[in-house]
């Protein structure tokens, strides 16, 4: 296949830009009175406003005809039919399978994967059900009230992120703690919180070899069983989410303690495999299957709805259009709900990890087009009081995407209804702007002296025209949250199909990986860091100097 600034639609998209890049968002409103409907699309109660975009109907077009030039629809198809689109590892990519509440088998390697992805999600019910029931007794005989998570990357952020979301539907005799950083203060504060009689830790870890992992899982267990007394009590007090039984039983972890996945599920897409087991603590089994099918739900609309309707297509393409033909190298997400306060840093994972590439299918290095783009956020309205200013007036494009719940889960009179005007309004400011003469007339109503009116109306200007979609659900639930989470993940898969790169491979973390066990050593022991970058083995010496130069404890 061509590279994708050759096919069909890529120099008709150029020219488009080029013929909007002096209309004005509040110019297409006034070309087009039914622009809100037309470009505002309905999931059940995903509400999804696009007409904040500087965009029109040709641009649409074509980009609707390189979505059909770079093949998406064969794409989508080949990876809901599990076959190896993970070129460099040669592995399907079946995240969608975990999730599939459908009858319909999903073939990989010539063999249904679903029953054995039932028998997993029945044993996550059974454990689940166990701790919060107060079966599951400690090494002691005291029930569970406490569950740490123990992972990093996809075993960390997704969970971390949905059981933060949900919190509302947490039982009150149970608190659920993720611990990633390899830094001990992580592990040491949560430590501090929990009793090793009643906690229950979950090691997440795919190869049982993820070095921040193992670190925290060992820390943990010299912890527990110096309180408890015995190295027995370990079997009652672990879990593991792993591919490895002979690592997991070394550990001293009961092998019916283990729950398993597949290396077709990617760490980022890990979330609705076992490795969600935290989230089944935290909001039960029913819920969690409630997530799925909310996901699964996005899924079969992804796999059949047509360009012009599919949602997660839309976002897709929005984002080629502004990180392809308007230079914006990042893309702001702002959810409105501070339980939502974990999903850009699960974004930046889902996206950045995904389509951070600068080689496409074949290997050949990209150099005439922009790749994934920088995924950043905080919640509203924090985030007005930080970096708002430069998505008003800073001289970067930065699309964004608000998103809000319409209703809350707190009984508190007045603070939804401000949240929900903050967000409406800041997109609407980013849309509307506000040009030199209206600066001038706001100043001269406040009584200013010409002079002072010439000298601050430049300040108060606004360039507007800045993009925005707005994602409104109607509650924060289980099932919208998987909504929504499927939406991100299939706009990134569409992304990489698009500009041709492999969106489930994560080449990139390697190398630092292999330079720290290095350097692990050389800052434990004597030995000479030659074998870095002057700057590298230079610090080095330091570290070592400064730590030769402090008392023993």
């Amino acid at each position: 296949m061509s590279a994708p600034d050759r096919l069909p639609g890529w120099q008709a998209l150029r020219d488009r830009q080029a013929e909007l890049a002096n209309v004005s968002i509040l110019e297409l409103f006034e070309r087009d009175p039914q622009r809100v409907q037309r470009l505002t699309l309905r999931f059940d109660d995903l509400y999804a406003d696009f007409s904040k975009h500087r965009i029109d109907d040709a641009a649409w077009r074509a980009l609707h005809a390189l979505a059909d030039a770079s093949s998406l629809r064969d794409r989508i198809d080949r990876m809901f039919a599990g076959e190896r689109i993970n070129v460099t590892e040669q592995r399907a990519v079946l995240h969608t399978a975990l999730r599939n509440r459908s009858d319909r088998p999903v073939v990989c390697d010539d063999r249904d994967v679903m029953p054995a992805v039932r028998g997993e999600l029945a044993r996550m019910r059974q454990l689940t059900d166990a701790v919060r029931t107060g079966m599951w007794r400690g090494h002691t005989g005291k029930p569970i009230r406490s569950v740490v998570n123990l992972g990093i990357g996809g075993s960390d952020l997704g969970p971390h992120m949905v059981c933060e979301a949900l919190r509302p539907y947490w039982p009150d005799d149970l608190t659920v703690h993720h611990v990633s950083n390899v830094d001990g203060a992580h592990l040491d504060a949560t430590l501090q919180r929990i009793d090793a009689e009643s906690t229950l830790f979950l090691i997440a870890s795919k190869t049982f070899t993820t070095l921040e992992t193992l670190t925290n899982a060992r820390s943990a267990r010299q912890w527990l069983t110096q309180r408890l007394g015995d190295d027995a009590a370990v079997a009652r007090h672990f879990v593991a989410i792993s591919t490895n039984a002979e690592a997991v039983a070394q550990f001293g972890i009961d092998p019916n303690n283990m729950l398993r996945f597949w290396d077709w599920v990617g760490g980022r897409y890990s979330l609705w495999s076992t490795i969600g087991l935290s989230v089944a603590c935290a909001i039960g089994m029913d819920r969690f299957e409630e997530m799925l099918s909310g996901a699964h739900e996005i899924d079969e609309h992804f796999r059949s709805a047509p360009w012009s309707d599919n949602l997660p297509v839309t976002m897709a393409l929005l984002g080629i259009w502004y990180a392809n033909f308007w230079g914006a190298a990042s893309h702001a997400v702002l959810p409105y709900d501070q339980r939502l306060q974990r999903l850009p840093a699960y974004l930046q994972q889902v996206d950045m990890e995904s389509n951070g590439k600068g080689v496409d299918w074949s290997g050949r290095p990209i150099t005439s087009y922009a790749t994934g783009p920088i995924v950043w956020g905080e919640p509203g309205t924090n985030g007005q009081h930080a970096f708002f200013q430069l998505l008003h007036q800073g001289t970067r494009l930065i699309p964004a995407d608000f998103i809000a719940v319409l209703e809350p889960d707190h009984g508190l009179a007045g603070h939804h209804d401000l949240l929900l005007a903050n967000c409406l309004a800041q997109s609407e400011a980013l849309a509307r702007g506000k040009t030199l003469e209206q600066a001038r007339a706001e100043l001269i109503a406040q009584g200013l002296p010409p002079d002072r009116v010439e000298a601050l109306a430049p300040h108060r200007v606004f360039a507007g025209s800045r993009p925005t979609t707005t994602l409104l659900l109607d509650r924060l639930t289980p099932r919208s949250l998987g909504r929504l989470i499927a939406l991100y993940e299939h706009k990134v898969f569409v992304q990489g199909v698009i500009w041709q790169i492999n969106s489930f491979d994560q080449w990139g973390v390697e190398l630092g990986k292999q330079l720290a066990g290095n350097l692990t050593e050389e800052l434990r022991s004597g030995a000479r860091p030659d074998r870095h970058d002057p700057s590298t083995g230079a610090l080095v010496e330091y570290l070592r100097s400064r730590r030769a130069a402090q008392p023993a404890p």
